[in-house]
């Protein structure tokens, strides 16, 4: 893969052969920033799960302390009474029905995050063949599946991020970004991997983390030891 040269200017910054500590590691990512725009600080952690299984999936939501530092916008699905809920917690759109084609057929997808009340799962569900392949559907580990719908809007405005496997077993999440205080990058980061640790399947034989990566979007990877996890 060819590299640009501002990205073989930033990569000597860093030296891909030692595993830091976090922060450390953090401190290291935010020198490797050098784009016009702010850019996202992203973790890659590759486990040593199977997610063919389903006793071996990692899967789940956290509220990072610091947040994103991204607006997010959030759709939900409600009716009744929870339709005022989710307006006033600040929900981005509410609807029901009328939203499938317009999603379906128009293609709109102006929204980050979708929540949905268990009584609406069945008109979601309907949306399972577009939403799922975009990682949109809600899900109730997520804590999108909810009649909570105030505590879950909230959550994801404060900066709830969801995590799970990908195709390869790694899991790829944001924790902030490059403008943030190394202090607000390791809080985030250190919320992450409690939650990640938690998660960890009782089915899993053998090492659990194998590595983690972090990375600005534009930057080299610098690798974080995974001795302590």
């Amino acid at each position: 893969m060819k590299h640009g040269k501002r990205y073989g200017e930033t990569a000597k910054l860093v030296d891909r052969s030692v595993a830091l500590e976090p922060n450390d590691a953090i401190s290291a990512v935010k020198k490797t920033a050098s784009a016009k725009f702010d850019e996202t600080v992203e973790v890659h952690i590759r486990t040593g799960c199977d997610g063919r299984h389903a006793d071996q999936q990692v899967r789940g939501a956290v509220v990072l302390p610091n947040g994103t530092g991204k607006t997010v916008k959030v759709l939900v699905f409600a009716k009744g009474d929870k339709v005022n809920e989710a307006e006033a917690a600040g929900a981005d759109y509410v609807g029901g029905d009328e939203l499938i084609p317009k999603i379906q057929n128009e293609g709109w997808f102006d929204f980050d995050v979708v929540v949905a009340t268990p009584d609406m799962m069945g008109v979601v569900g309907r949306l399972g063949k577009v939403l799922g392949p975009k990682g949109l559907m809600p899900n109730p580990k997520a804590g999108t599946v909810t009649m909570d719908v105030t505590k879950a809007v909230q959550d994801i405005k404060a900066g709830k991020i969801e995590y799970r496997l990908d195709k390869a077993n790694i899991i790829h999440v944001p924790v902030g970004k490059a403008s943030f205080s190394e202090e607000q990058l390791n809080e985030n980061f250190n919320a992450l991997m409690d939650a990640i640790v938690k998660a960890k399947p009782s089915a899993l034989k053998g090492q659990y983390l194998r590595s983690i990566t972090l990375a600005c979007t534009m930057g080299p990877g610098v690798k974080v030891s995974v001795a302590k996890y």
